[in-house]
């Protein structure tokens, strides 16, 4: 977003955001996006927004009204999503820059990250410093989160996309962590030389079955990358891939966790229990007690009789 910094009353964008609000809801848009995007633009909190504190004051803006009016149209006309209009998005306690290039991190893979730590809290010994491969990692969210969540471990993020791993980079230094390293390649081909090595495997893939993706939301289908959403036919593709390559480069006793859609999980249980190397298999649901995530370990090899 090319930087337009102007200064308004607070008065004229109380008008505006009333306006915009009377057309997100002609547009079937949620009107409570006009604070997001506003958010995204000016200093101005939630509870500035929701009170109406500003209107009193002057308001910086990084643009000018008439480009909020013209970026605003095109969420109502476009459905292009508000988080690419403004170009960042919250995310657990990260901002992080998101364009077209990767998928706009949501709510519930938060959850990811304490299920890891969860994980991390149950195991008697665990060989240090840890080591996580975030696959698919996008914007960097789930790396970075687990980064600044364990900050003596190393977290490999890695992405197919080279515009992904540039953003995921920005990230990492947006956010201040250095123990994120990016690779550019698909799934474990990017990580050669970290057989064994791994403590955990946290994927959130394309998991949506090919033809159901092209029936999701305009924001979605239109907006979002294709490659970070489609799974295949069922939707499996890549967790099977995952499921089969993962063994190789975890440490023994090491996690596998992936996000997944509703209905796909014991799919996934079933294609770990048929690799006959993962335990403790375990489906996990979200916080609307969605089935939402599948983890395992890798076993411990048994020792062999002479």
């Amino acid at each position: 977003m090319t930087s337009r910094a102007t200064v308004v009353s607070g008065e004229a964008l109380y008008q505006w955001k009333l306006q915009a609000q009377t057309q997100a809801r002609q547009a079937n848009v949620p009107a409570y996006e006009v604070d997001w995007f506003l958010q995204g633009v000016s200093c101005l909190s939630q509870s500035d927004l929701s009170l109406g504190l500003y209107r009193d004051r002057t308001v910086s803006l990084a643009q000018s009204l008439d480009w909020l009016t013209q970026q605003w149209q095109r969420r109502l006309s476009e459905r292009v999503p508000v988080q690419y209009l403004v170009g960042e998005t919250p995310w657990r306690d990260l901002m992080l820059t998101v364009t077209p290039d990767v998928l706009i991190p949501r709510p519930e893979t938060e959850l990811m990250v304490e299920l890891v730590q969860a994980w991390v809290e149950h195991q008697e010994s665990i060989s240090e410093p840890m080591v996580w491969a975030d696959l698919g990692t996008g914007s960097g969210a789930i790396a970075i989160a687990l980064a600044k969540t364990f900050p003596q471990s190393q977290v490999l993020a890695v992405d197919i996309s080279a515009a992904a791993v540039d953003i995921a980079q920005q990230n990492a230094q947006r956010n201040q962590v250095d123990n994120v390293k990016c690779f550019q390649g698909s799934w474990f081909e990017a990580l050669k030389g970290w057989q064994g090595q791994l403590s955990g495997v946290i994927t959130n893939p394309p998991y949506i079955p090919s033809q159901v993706v092209l029936t999701l939301d305009p924001e979605v289908t239109h907006h979002e990358p294709h490659r970070a959403l489609d799974g295949g036919n069922d939707g499996l593709d890549d967790i099977r891939l995952l499921a089969e390559q993962a063994p190789e480069f975890l440490q023994p006793g090491g996690l596998w966790l992936t996000e997944h859609m509703q209905g796909q999980a014991q799919s996934i249980a079933t294609i770990l229990e048929a690799q006959g190397v993962y335990k403790a298999i375990q489906v996990h649901q979200d916080l609307a007690s969605i089935e939402r995530f599948v983890s395992a370990s890798i076993a411990q090899p048994t020792s062999k009789s002479p």
